[in-house]
Formats: structure tokens, C-alpha cells, sequence
């Protein structure tokens, strides 16, 4: 019988942590790295074997049949900071110190004529992204909701949690925990304060606004019913579904397996998951890999939220229908996308972390060692998306890819943002077939294995609570939000050159027009941006954008080309390789790879070859320098 899991949470936003003690090393780059490009491609269909597949979240009223709930609440703020040792004071303009911890909640060629691309319709991947927030309401008891319940019960799932569902938090009831029962109460929105459904709902595969989108997302059953679309109604899409599955059903009959289809300049990929089938059509420009690695993403954020024992209910029913048990999730889903064009973690399969001192970081990972007797297996601390603490218990550990699914999940929902909850989840990294339980407030997270465990949690969220005042991290914390990213401009001088001053002839506005001209082309060697990545750790840290890519779209297209650089590098058929310099109309884009670390960098696109080079050493030989600041160092374990 498979255990579930619990998790606590305190909100600051995202990360994730799996450590190794061995630490990444520098070395220099080669003078005379190989230029290189994407590989070609055919057009035509190719195949790829085939991995079996899950489903995804459980409404609730399904929830409650099958014994799991949600505690909700409002976090409690009201104890008061120690007065033999009190927090110095913050700020002027920053909340009191038993405040503080609340401050950092968030704020938070054969398709159709008319299926052309158009710049219009740029993507849109930034549509839905939290300004969209699709409310996780109860679903209506139906035979599909039985049949889910009668499946978890055989999977063994956990008894239900001591309070109430926090999606009916969502919905603006006021149900707090106990605990919380003190508490002011938390004003609920009224049901038109923000969109609960997904934009453009209208839309249908006939709509012309629905064809000239770029990048589609499909989820759908091996019967053809569909259960998930970025774009426009489900239902509407019926028959658009259909043909999808008679496509796959076609290739599978014939023997083989569908991997992707390519006309003109689209691209549709296939992903067959047992008897869930996600597909994706772009025109984007984006590689294979990268493709199929994002429908693996929107796959695992279905395990999250349900566990492979869905599977169960397609072998009993064939035509059983999941859509109903997804409702509620498209704020879920839409943030994931939204990922897909700004995150790096998506194709990094890294997490990273907020930049703070040795001893501070140092200073959280002890308040999280702390709390055996609670029978946590994982405590993360987080703000943000970054990861500030992570520990866990011996032999366990955490893959990347599940701190990402983890926290998008938790900063998508409106209730783990606005409410203390326990909610069950499942990291499909961990163990794709149990449910996690997770306790959230202030993005601290906590899993288990007991299914009891609420009110200990909530004992132990406290005590950490009381520490982090105490001693100051979360002071820290806000100051490493405001000052604490990496800039292009801070990269240390090169030792081995020698500054030069202007002849005294030139005037001081001539002056500020030559150094005005070097930043217009980026820092040393016109270095724009740069992401490390960390092999032993997998963590990552990446600098700040420049003033030159600072519109959204230049670094969404920078991020595309990032996408382009590390599927080429890691391509199975012609690498992997260890150095590719590429220079386009754009960028000069040059990676390295050693067995330590990766390195990505962008430069001006008239940028030198053999100074980019000599940057990159020095961006390397930086990291090493921070890397106590950047990185999270060993593997932090719990005491039993």
C-alpha cells in the first residue's frame, strides 16, 4: 500500500532543492569552441514508444466521498514577537516584526486555409496568468465522480483531513480551522470580483481568432472525450478531439507510435500516456524536445493534483469521463504554460534559489531540521519561486521537476494564497501513485506521511514562525528581494586589463556619451544575460535583464532562443555536445557545458568570439565566488 504524504508551506514563492555535496568547478573555455546549429529535420511522422499516463484533480465533493479534505484558514499573525530577545526594528516603512511573515504572502502542410499564423495573436502565452484566476469550485455528484471515488478507495488514499476544503475558501466561504477560529475574519471576494473561467471561452475549432493562436494545448482521453484546452470550451471542441485520437489510434493500429506531425510551419506533438493523450500544436519555432518536454510538465501537473490510479477508472469504463474531476484548475494550468515562455526551470530541470547569507540560510535550515516529532519528510521554505531552505528526511529527495510543479500549483490557487490549507497532492517525481498531504501558510512546506498530522503542523508552522522573527531571516529575505539579483553591470573587472581614462582634451560630456554607447551594448563584451546551471545541485541562478531586452517580448524571444540553444546541445542524435557559439541577427548565444555545470550567455550580436570567451570565464569564476550565497550546499536532513 502506497503511504500519502503531507506538506506545510509558508508563502514567499517558488523552489525546490535535491543537494549533492560535491561542488560545481570552473575551468576555461576552450579558444576554439565549435560553431554549430539545430540539427535538420524531416517532415514527416515519426514515432517514439510510449509511457503510461495519469489523470488529474478531484472536485470537491469527490474529495470528501473518498475521506480527503482541505483545512483552510487564515494564517495566524497575532502572536507576539519575544520580548527577552526582540526583532530589531525594520525598515520605517516596513510592518511590525509580527507582521512581517505575513508581508511576504503574495501579491501577487495540410492543415486548413484559415489555421495561419497572425501578430496578433503573438503567442499569448501571458494570457490567464494570475489576472485570470479560475476558481476551484465542487463539481456535482455524477457517475463519473463515483467511479473516481470507488478507485481512490481500492488505491488506499488517506483518511480526511481535520477541517474543511479549502476550495470552498475559493468560493468565498469562510470556513477556517480551529486554530484559526480566533482570527479576524479574511474578506472573501463576491463571485464577480475576478474571472473564475479561463479567457477567450467563446472560442471552437471554427472561430478564426481560435485557428490564427499560436501555441495549443490539448488534453484528451483514449475514447477522444476531451478534458483540457487552453484555448476556448472543452465541449465545443468535441469533434476536433475526435480527430486527434483517430489520428493516434491510426498510427498505434499500424503498430507504431506517433511522436509529431510537421506542416508548414507547424508543429503538432504528440504525448500518449497510457489512456490519456496530450498534444500540442505550435508555430513558434520551438524543438521537438522542448515540446514534448512541456507536455511531460502539463502531464506530472495532472499527477499533482491526481495520482495514476485514475487509470483504474478508464480500465473499468473506457468512455469515462475526467473533465469534470479537472474543473476548477485552469488558473493551475494556464500559470504552468505562462511558465513555458519565462521559466527556466521548464527546460532546466533545476530550481533556484534566493541569494542570502551563509548564515542565514543557515539559520532557516536549522528551525526546519527541528521538527521530527511533527513527522515531516520534507520542510521547504520558499519566496517566490526561489527556494530558500529545503530539508528532508534520510534517503529522500525531491526531483526539480516537483518543486516546480509544487510551488506553481500552490501560487496558482487562491486559496493556498489567501488561506492556511492541507490539501492532498501528489509529486509524481516522489511517487506518482499517493497522494501528499500539504499544509500551507506563508509558503512554508511541510510533507508527511500522516494523515493526523494537521494540528502538529500547525504547532510547528508556529514554532518556525517564531524563529524566523527572532532571528531575522525574514527581514533578510525582503532585503535579498529588493538587492540581491545578479547585474551584468556588478561582473568583476578583468584583472589582467588596465582602465583606461579619457585624454584630458575630451570634455565631460563626451565622456558620459562614450560610456552612455558602452551600455547600449550590453556589459563587458557585450554580455546581456546569463544562466548557470549547476549539474551536482540542480539549482540554477540567472542575472537580471538589461535595460536592452527589458520588453517582455525580447525576453520571451530570448528565452525561446535559450529553449533552441540547450535542445541542440543535448540533442541525442548528433550530441551532446560541449561548446556551440551561434550568431544570428539577434544574439550572440554561446553555451558550455563541463561535467559540473552549464552555461548559457547572450551577447551583443556584433560581439567578439574570443571576448565572449574570456567573459564567460569570468561569469564562471563570479558564481564560484557567490556560490555560498546562490546555492543551497549539502544535502540537509531532518533529525529523527
Amino acid at each position: 500500500m502506497n503511504e500519502g504524504l503531507y506538506v506545510e508551506e509558508k508563502r514567499s514563492r517558488e523552489g525546490r532543492e535535491t543537494c549533492s555535496q560535491r561542488e560545481p568547478t570552473t575551468g576555461l573555455v576552450p579558444s576554439n569552441p565549435t560553431d554549430g546549429g539545430d540539427p535538420t529535420q524531416q517532415d514527416t511522422i515519426e514515432s517514439n514508444r510510449v509511457h503510461s499516463l495519469q489523470g488529474r484533480g478531484a472536485s470537491e465533493q469527490g474529495r470528501r466521498r473518498r475521506g480527503i479534505g482541505i483545512a483552510s484558514g487564515r494564517p495566524p499573525m497575532d502572536m507576539d514577537p519575544p520580548t527577552n530577545n526582540p526583532s530589531p526594528p525594520g525598515p520605517p516603512d516596513s510592518p511590525p516584526p509580527e507582521k512581517r511573515l505575513a508581508s511576504l504572502s503574495l501579491r501577487t502542410s495540410h492543415l486548413p486555409p484559415d489555421f495561419e499564423i497572425h501578430d496578433d495573436y503573438d503567442d499569448d502565452d501571458d494570457e490567464g496568468y494570475l489576472t485570470a484566476v479560475s476558481r476551484v469550485g465542487s463539481i456535482s455528484t455524477s457517475a463519473s465522480a463515483s467511479a473516481w471515488k470507488d478507485d481512490l478507495e481500492d488505491a488506499d488514499v488517506a483518511p480526511p483531513s481535520p477541517s474543511s476544503s479549502g476550495y470552498a475558501a475559493e468560493r468565498g466561504t469562510s470556513l477556517a480551522s480551529s486554530a484559526a477560529a480566533n482570527d479576524d475574519p479574511q474578506p472573501q471576494p463576491d463571485d464577480d470580483d475576478w474571472p473564475r473561467d479561463k479567457k477567450h471561452l467563446h472560442e471552437d475549432d471554427t472561430s478564426a481568432s481560435w485557428r490564427k493562436r499560436k501555441k495549443h494545448f490539448f488534453i484528451l482521453s483514449n475514447s477522444g472525450k476531451p478534458i483540457y484546452s487552453r484555448y476556448g470550451d472543452e465541449h465545443k471542441l468535441a469533434g476536433f478531439s475526435a480527430t486527434l485520437q483517430a489520428i493516434i489510434s491510426f498510427v498505434e493500429n499500424s503498430g507504431d507510435h506517433i511522436k509529431f506531425v510537421r506542416a508548414a510551419k507547424h508543429q503538432i506533438v504528440f504525448l500518449v500516456k497510457g489512456p490519456i493523450y496530450l498534444v500540442c500544436i505550435s508555430c513558434t519555432e520551438e524543438s521537438y524536445e522542448g515540446l514534448r518536454g512541456q507536455l511531460e510538465l502539463m502531464y506530472g501537473q495532472m499527477l499533482l493534483i491526481l495520482t495514476k490510479s485514475v487509470n483504474r477508472c478508464f480500465e473499468k469504463n473506457p468512455k469515462f469521463d475526467m473533465a469534470p474531476l479537472l474543473g476548477g484548475t485552469d488558473a493551475v494550468f494556464l500559470s504552468l504554460i505562462h511558465a513555458f515562455s519565462w521559466n527556466p526551470a521548464t527546460f532546466l530541470h533545476a530550481y533556484t534559489c534566493l541569494p542570502l547569507a551563509q548564515s542565514t540560510r543557515q539559520a532557516a535550515s536549522a528551525v526546519l531540521q527541528d521538527i521530527a516529532d511533527s513527522g515531516v519528510l520534507f520542510a521547504l521554505l520558499m519566496c517566490e519561486h526561489k527556494v530558500i531552505s529545503l530539508v528532508g528526511a534520510q534517503k529522500a529527495t525531491l526531483h526539480p521537476d516537483d518543486i516546480f510543479l509544487l510551488s506553481n500549483f500552490i501560487l496558482s490557487s487562491e486559496s493556498f494564497r489567501t488561506s492556511e490549507s492541507f490539501s492532498p497532492i501528489c509529486l509524481p517525481r516522489y511517487n506518482s501513485m499517493a497522494f501528499l498531504y500539504a499544509y500551507e501558510n506563508t509558503y512554508l512546506t511541510l510533507l508527511t506521511a500522516r494523515s493526523d498530522a494537521f494540528y502538529d503542523l500547525k504547532d510547528s508552522r508556529s514554532r518556525i514562525q517564531n524563529v524566523l522573527l527572532k532571528a531575522n531571516v525574514l527581514v533578510e529575505v525582503q532585503r535579498s528581494l529588493r538587492e540581491s539579483a545578479l547585474r551584468i553591470e556588478d561582473l568583476p573587472a578583468d584583472p589582467s586589463s588596465q582602465s583606461v581614462s579619457p585624454p584630458p582634451q575630451f570634455s565631460q560630456d563626451l565622456h558620459f556619451q562614450l560610456l552612455s554607447s558602452e551600455m547600449a551594448i550590453g556589459g563587458p563584451a557585450g554580455l546581456w544575460h546569463f544562466i548557470y546551471k549547476s549539474i551536482y545541485l540542480d539549482q540554477y541562478v540567472s542575472s537580471e535583464f538589461p535595460l536592452i531586452i527589458s520588453n517582455p517580448k525580447q525576453q520571451k524571444r530570448l528565452y525561446k532562443a535559450y529553449q533552441k540553444l540547450y535542445a541542440s546541445m543535448h540533442d541525442k542524435a548528433t550530441g551532446p555536445h560541449k561548446t556551440q557559439f551561434r550568431r544570428d541577427e539577434d544574439y550572440v548565444l554561446f553555451c558550455w557545458i563541463t561535467q559540473d555545470f552549464e552555461l548559457y550567455a547572450a551577447f551583443n550580436p556584433l560581439a567578439d568570439k574570443s571576448q565572449a570567451i574570456k567573459v564567460c570565464n569570468r561569469v564562471c569564476q563570479w558564481i564560484r565566488d557567490l556560490e555560498n550565497e546562490i546555492f543551497v550546499y549539502g544535502e540537509s536532513t531532518l533529525s529523527w
